[in-house]
């Protein structure tokens, strides 16, 4: 495998890796209105990603950050195609990441709903937004053999687009769903599960159809097995939550993440930012990559910081491994509060 494709992956990675752990973050807040009826449910929502979601979010900036390093013409081409998504998801982030610190500055009852709106809003922007800026970027943009894109602001978010922001958002309700499912105990585990087992095959569906869009156009034989991989995980996560098998449905709903994902950029690939107005005009991963020798050192670096970021986070997740209930247990770990 050459370096190109070898940074392609490790992009394609970051995303998906990204999607996985911040999904169900953006999942639990945008289900406090809906399963947190009760200052006492909030709080034992926010518990469970209270430790994990301002590390997630490192993959973001890590994701964007392999973008630029490796792939700058794609970067180039991407951002600015898509300003508007990128700052509703820059806004969408500040703004939880500033309610998750200031609900704890006060203890009256307006003051703790107001900022858990907050934060169920800014996550609902970030994960549209995401998803809006990823699947105009998979499924097309209207740019120009210089690579500009071509019309207004709003140019850009078409209905690939809002399909992209779709199924971001609905993957992240049912994966925050299980999660709560997985690490909470009592009725809020219940409700969860019932939301869970509700609307996991209708959530699974935008997805799915994205993935099947972008293999249609440009697929492999691969790229079709693995969108088989991705519909059939939907039915295993379906299938172990009705039985009350919370782990295993987190990991075949992730699953499903993952195989979608993979068809995504494994039918991409080469192309990184496809033209709508001619397809002559694509951004490939050779005509967006820095020299072999900046990817070379880029990934010597990555060889040696990558495992630790790896090994401390994967910590983290096992140090707050238990479930939660709605009073805290003796010897809870610090920082287990949201």
């Amino acid at each position: 495998m050459d370096l190109q494709t070898l940074w392609f992956a490790a992009v394609a990675l970051l995303w998906t890796g990204f999607l996985l752990l911040e999904g169900f973050d953006f999942g639990v807040a945008a289900l406090l209105p809906m399963l947190g009826r009760r200052p006492a449910e909030r709080h034992l929502m926010l518990r469970t990603i209270g430790p994990l979601w301002d590390g997630n979010e490192v993959w973001l900036i890590t994701a964007v950050g392999a973008v630029f390093a490796a792939f700058p013409g794609w970067y180039a081409t991407w951002l600015p195609a898509l300003y508007l998504p990128f700052v509703l998801v820059l806004f969408g982030l500040i703004v939880r990441a500033v309610a998750f610190e200031w609900r704890h500055s006060h203890s009256t009852e307006a003051w703790d709903a107001t900022w858990t709106r907050v934060i169920t809003g800014g996550s609902l922007v970030a994960a549209a937004g995401i998803g809006a800026a990823l699947g105009a970027t998979t499924l097309g943009l209207p740019i120009d053999a210089e690579g500009n894109r071509v019309g207004g602001a709003f140019s850009g978010l078409g209905w690939p687009a809002l399909l992209g922001a779709v199924a971001v958002l609905a993957f992240s309700v049912v994966h925050g769903a299980v999660f709560l499912s997985l690490k909470t105990d009592g009725p809020l585990r219940v409700a969860a599960r019932r939301l869970a087992l509700r609307w996991a095959p209708v959530a699974a569906l935008p997805l799915l159809a994205w993935a099947g869009l972008v293999h249609l156009r440009s697929g492999t034989p691969v790229t079709g097995a693995l969108w088989l991989v991705a519909a059939l995980a939907v039915l295993v996560a379906w299938a172990r939550l009705r039985v009350g098998r919370e782990g295993q449905a987190f990991a075949a709903w992730g699953a499903m993440l993952a195989a979608a994902a993979a068809t995504l950029f494994g039918a991409a690939y080469p192309v990184v930012v496809p033209s709508t107005i001619d397809p002559a005009f694509d951004v490939t991963v050779a005509d967006a990559s820095v020299s072999d020798y900046t990817l070379t050192v880029m990934t010597w670096a990555a060889g040696i910081g990558l495992p630790v970021v790896l090994g401390y986070q994967a910590w983290t997740y096992w140090v707050f491994r238990r479930r939660l209930t709605a009073e805290p247990q003796s010897g809870e770990p610090a920082g287990a509060h949201a």
